[in-house]
């Protein structure tokens, strides 16, 4: 029977429930059989910014997925050298599941640069992408902000609304600095990881 999986990659500096809740709906929409959690080490977009290391992420990662039975934590970036390029990890699934249909699910703020990413040409034409909107917001293909978007990337692209958060990760790391709580915006075992680790105390407030 074919299957589809989809990668969804970030800092997931902390992960939280905006993240989930775009990979449970893409997973109903699509039929996915799998959603891959794809930790990101070294994502060039944020070099230059404080990123929390790796061993805590990935465990809030972890925690976040374990009660469920379709997402799954990849530690394929991490354990790759150099900056993470989608290119090059989107390559390494076709290489192993040649049969099976890969999507790729980012946010709609991710078109804006997409033009810029590795080899974002040959990307456009390698998976299917699921790009994650709220409610209403519609995006127009002909809007000088996408002009510079490969051609064919459009003929690759779903769109999913997802009633929105109006919140991010930099909020997130901002309400812990401010000793503001965040209950409700992540999951409880991962807000609970915050706490115990003291996490994301004394941070400056950074743009994600």
């Amino acid at each position: 029977m074919h299957e589809n999986i989809a990668i969804m990659g970030g800092t997931f500096d902390p992960v939280h429930y905006g993240h989930l809740m775009a990979a449970e709906f893409a997973q109903c929409e699509f039929d996915l059989n799998k959603v891959i959690l794809m930790l990101s080490a070294r994502p060039p977009h944020k070099n230059g910014e404080s990123v929390l290391n790796n061993e805590h992420r990935l465990e809030m990662l972890k925690l976040a997925a374990a009660d469920s039975k379709i997402f799954e934590v990849s530690t394929l970036e991490l354990d790759r050298p150099g900056y993470s390029y989608t290119i090059d990890t989107i390559r390494c699934f076709q290489d192993h599941y040649p049969e099976k249909t890969i999507y790729f699910i980012m946010g709609s703020d991710a078109l804006f640069s997409f033009h810029t990413w590795k080899k974002a040409e040959q990307l456009s034409t390698m998976c299917r992408f699921i790009v994650v909107t709220r409610p209403g917001y519609k995006l127009e293909k002909n809007h000088s902000q996408y002009a510079n978007l490969p051609a064919e990337l459009w003929e690759n692209i779903n769109f999913l609304e997802v009633p929105g958060f109006d919140f991010s990760s930099t909020d997130i790391r901002n309400r812990v600095r401010q000793g503001k709580p965040i209950k409700y915006l992540v999951p409880p075992e991962v807000e609970q990881y915050i706490k115990q680790h003291g996490l994301y105390k004394g941070l400056e407030a950074k743009d994600a």
